[in-house]
């Protein structure tokens, strides 16, 4: 798994293969999981991401920046919901990227929450 924070648009670029991207699903659901990026971290490449369980409503992403980690915490039903979506782009077999953007009424992000694009292990954009 690659993450890669863009200091410029102020979000993280995810890549990963359909096994991490499924490991980092059930690491969601789960809660209170750290999962090493497969890439050096350098000034712009992450550690890794870390889930941590929270009350809610919803999930908080965020970075911490002196680990060089994405934080993703929430409250499980929150979790369930950013899990599923993980689950599904590691599945989906036509390629392109999930968005992840907090907007007045998402189901499942709050406010101030980093923007994080999936990018399927497929790559490119869907052939359907």
């Amino acid at each position: 798994m690659r993450l890669v924070f863009d200091p410029v648009f102020g979000e993280v670029d995810l890549t990963a293969s359909v096994e991490e991207l499924a490991s980092l699903a059930g690491a969601v659901a789960e809660g209170d999981r750290l999962i090493r990026s497969t890439s050096p971290p350098d000034d712009d490449t992450l550690a890794g991401v870390e889930v941590r369980k929270a009350s809610g409503p919803g999930i908080r992403i965020e970075l911490d920046a002196a680990r060089q980690v994405l934080v993703i915490g929430g409250d499980p039903g929150a979790r369930a919901i950013l899990a599923a979506d993980f689950q599904s782009m590691a599945t989906a077999e036509d390629g392109g990227h999930l968005h992840i953007d907090y907007f007045p009424g998402h189901p499942y992000l709050v406010e101030g929450s980093l923007p994080v694009v999936v990018n399927s292990p497929h790559g490119g954009m869907p052939t359907r």
